[in-house]
């Protein structure tokens, strides 16, 4: 019997990655890399990184009511609490009232040196 193939995801609305890939499909469990996005604040950036996770978790074949995890790293913890009340705008704007199990990890960085926070998640995508 053959295996699988786990389905490897770049969409081409995202930088075109060296190293990884934007999403990988394994069953109908899709793991999304870590995403940033642009922006002066932890707020921009939020929303610019929860936009990109959601372009590869649609190009993967998935909906935001599909993610059942969602990590958050920032450089920031401070930021982000002083920030909760915007951030929860954002996250309202993009992913409604669906809340994935989460978890808030503070870095000393990341690895773009001007990136204040980054979102990674995993997805199951019902039949």
């Amino acid at each position: 019997m053959e295996r699988p193939v786990n389905r490897i995801v770049n969409p081409p609305e995202l930088p075109r990655p060296r190293g990884f890939s934007h999403a990988v499909v394994a069953g109908n469990t899709v793991y999304l890399a870590g995403q940033i996005g642009a922006g002066e604040t932890i707020v921009e950036q939020f929303d610019g990184a929860a936009s990109n996770l959601i372009v590869a978790l649609d190009a993967a074949g998935g909906v935001v009511g599909d993610l059942v995890s969602l990590q958050v790293f920032v450089t920031d913890v401070a930021a982000y609490k002083a920030s909760l009340s915007e951030l929860g705008q954002v996250w309202r704007e993009r992913f409604g009232t669906h809340y994935p199990a989460m978890g808030l990890f503070g870095v000393t960085e990341l690895f773009e040196p001007w990136a204040l926070v980054e979102l990674m998640g995993t997805a199951v995508i019902q039949p």
